[in-house]
C-alpha cells in the first residue's frame, strides 16, 4: 500500500491501562517515494496514448462508429480526471492560470505528478531538519489486542504530499471505473465482432485491464481508510496479494461475461444492461428520499446547493460504475456528510454478490445457448464453466480477506462467515417452525386419540 509515511513496526510500550489514560508518543514519520503518484501517471499517459493512437487508426480505416466510443470514453474520463484533481487540490480558488491550463488540456496528472516529486525531492534535502510548521496526529493502534493511542508530529511538506498521494488515488478510481471499465469491454467486444488483435487495440486493453485492477485495490484500501479513519492500519504484502487476486478475477470474469453476452444479443443487450446500471445509479437516490433526510449542505464550504447536488450525483455515478464491475466495499449514504456508510455492513455485500452471480449464469447461460456465431474456434460450454469458476473463486479470496487476513477484523462484532452461518441458521430454524404443528392442533390431536 503506498503510505504517506511510515513508523517503527510496534513502539516499544508496556501494558496499558486504558486508552483514555495514555497517549504514546510515537517517532518521527518517514516519507517515502511516491511510487502510486508515478505509477497512476504511466497508467494515465500510457491509456491515453494508446486510446489516441487507436483513434486515429479508427479514423484511417473509416471506422466511425468505432472511433467514436473510443474517443468519448477517453475524453469522458480525462475530463472527470482532471475535475477530481481539481476539486482536491482546491485549484478554484487560488491563483494558479499554469496548473489550470494543464487541466484543461488535458495535461493535469502530468504537473502534477511534478509537483510532487519536487515536494520530494526538498523533502530529501531538508531530512533531519525541523520544519517550522508542524501539526500533531492522533491514530489507534492494536498492539496485542489492546487499544493504543499513538500521536505523531507531521509537518507541512509531508501533508503537502499526501494530499497528493489522497489525489491520486481518488484520480485512479474515477480513470478506473469511468473509463478503463467502459473502454476495455469495448475494446473487447470490436476484438470478438471483427476476430482481430492489431497490437495498438491490445496495448490499450492492457493498459486499461491494470488500470481497472489497480483502481480497484484501491477501492478496498481506501475503503479501510475511510471506515477506520481513527486507526493507524497497515496491509501487508499478503494482504494486498490477497485483494489483488480477489479483485483481477472478480473484474476480469465479469467483463468477459458482459462482452460475450452483449456480443450474443447486439442491440438486444443494451437494455438490459442499461436498465442493470439505472437501478445501481438511483438505489442511493430512493433510500434517500425514503428516509426524508436534508440533503447534506457541509460537504464544502464555498459550495453552494447547485454545487453539492453537482458532486452527489457524481459520486453516485463513480458508485454505480464501480458497483456494475464490481463491489465497490462501501455503501453511498447521500444524507450524511461523509457519504458513505461507515458500519461494516456484511448484508449489502452479501446481497451484491448473490445478485451478482445469479446474473452472471443468466448471462453465460444465454451465451451458451445463444452465441453460436460468437466464437466459432472455442468450446462455449468449457468457456461459459471456466467464467463462473473464475467468478466463485474470486468471492472466497473475498471470503478469505475478511476473514483473516483483514487488518482491523479483531473489531468485528462478527465476520462474514459468522453472519452467512447466522443467516443459513435463521432460515432452517423458520422452515422447521413452519413444518411443525401448532400446539393447540397438536394437543387437539392427542385429546382425540
Amino acid at each position: 500500500m503506498d503510505r504517506v509515511y511510515e513508523i517503527p513496526e510496534e513502539p516499544n510500550v508496556d501494558r496499558v491501562s486504558s486508552l483514555e489514560e495514555d497517549v504514546i508518543r510515537g517517532a518521527s514519520p518517514r516519507f517515502t517515494f511516491p511510487f502510486g503518484i508515478l505509477f497512476s501517471t504511466f497508467l494515465y499517459c500510457g491509456e491515453a496514448a494508446s486510446a489516441l493512437y487507436m483513434v486515429r487508426t479508427y479514423r484511417k480505416s473509416n471506422e466511425t462508429f468505432w472511433m467514436t466510443y473510443t474517443l468519448s470514453f477517453f475524453m469522458f474520463s480525462s475530463i472527470m480526471v482532471q475535475l477530481t484533481l481539481i476539486f482536491v487540490h482546491r485549484d478554484l480558488a487560488k491563483d494558479r492560470p499554469f496548473s489550470l491550463f494543464m487541466h484543461l488540456i488535458l495535461l493535469g496528472p502530468v504537473i502534477r505528478c511534478s509537483e510532487a516529486m519536487i515536494k520530494y525531492l526538498t523533502l530529501c534535502k531538508k531530512e533531519g531538519q525541523e520544519e517550522p510548521y508542524v501539526s500533531l496526529t492522533r491514530k489507534k493502534m492494536l498492539i496485542d489486542g489492546q487499544e493504543v493511542l499513538i500521536e505523531w508530529e507531521v509537518g507541512h511538506s509531508i501533508r503537502t504530499l499526501a494530499m497528493h498521494r489522497n489525489a491520486y488515488k481518488r484520480m485512479s478510481q474515477i480513470q478506473a471505473f469511468l473509463g478503463s471499465v467502459p473502454q476495455l469491454t469495448y475494446q473487447l467486444y470490436v476484438t470478438l465482432i471483427s476476430a482481430e488483435v492489431p497490437l495498438g487495440r491490445a496495448v490499450l486493453m492492457v493498459f486499461s485491464l491494470i488500470s481497472v485492477t489497480y483502481g480497484a485495490t484501491l477501492c478496498n484500501m481506501l475503503a479501510i481508510q475511510i471506515k477506520y479513519d481513527d486507526y493507524k492500519i497497515r496491509l501487508g504484502p499478503l494482504e494486498v496479494l490477497c485483494i489483488t487476486i480477489w479483485r483481477t478475477l472478480e473484474i476480469t470474469s465479469r467483463l468477459m461475461i458482459l462482452v460475450l453476452f452483449s456480443a450474443t444479443l447486439k442491440l438486444k443487450a443494451l437494455p438490459f444492461l442499461v436498465l442493470n446500471f439505472l437501478i445501481i445509479l438511483l438505489e442511493p437516490w430512493v433510500k434517500f428520499w425514503r428516509s426524508g433526510a436534508q440533503m447534506p449542505n457541509n460537504i464544502e464550504k464555498n459550495f453552494s446547493r447547485v454545487g453539492t447536488l453537482v458532486v452527489l450525483i457524481s459520486v453516485t455515478v463513480l458508485y454505480a460504475g464501480i458497483n456494475f464491475s464490481c463491489w465497490s466495499a462501501l455503501q453511498l449514504k447521500l444524507a450524511d456528510r461523509d457519504l458513505v456508510d461507515k458500519g461494516q455492513n456484511w448484508g449489502h455485500m452479501g446481497l451484491h454478490y448473490s445478485v451478482r452471480l445469479v446474473e452472471n449464469v443468466i448471462m453465460v447461460l444465454v451465451f451458451k445457448f445463444l452465441g453460436v456465431k460468437v466464437l466459432l474456434n472455442y468450446c462455449h460450454s468449457l468457456l461459459a464453466v471456466q467464467l463462473i469458476i473464475a467468478y466463485v473463486i474470486s468471492i472466497g479470496f473475498m471470503l478469505l480477506f475478511f476473514q483473516y487476513l483483514h487488518p482491523l477484523r479483531s473489531l468485528f462484532t462478527h465476520n462474514v462467515i459468522d453472519y452467512l452461518h447466522c443467516v443459513c441458521c435463521h432460515r432452517q430454524s423458520q422452515d422447521r417452525a413452519e413444518n411443525s404443528e401448532p400446539p393447540v392442533e397438536a394437543e387437539a390431536r392427542q385429546s382425540i386419540v
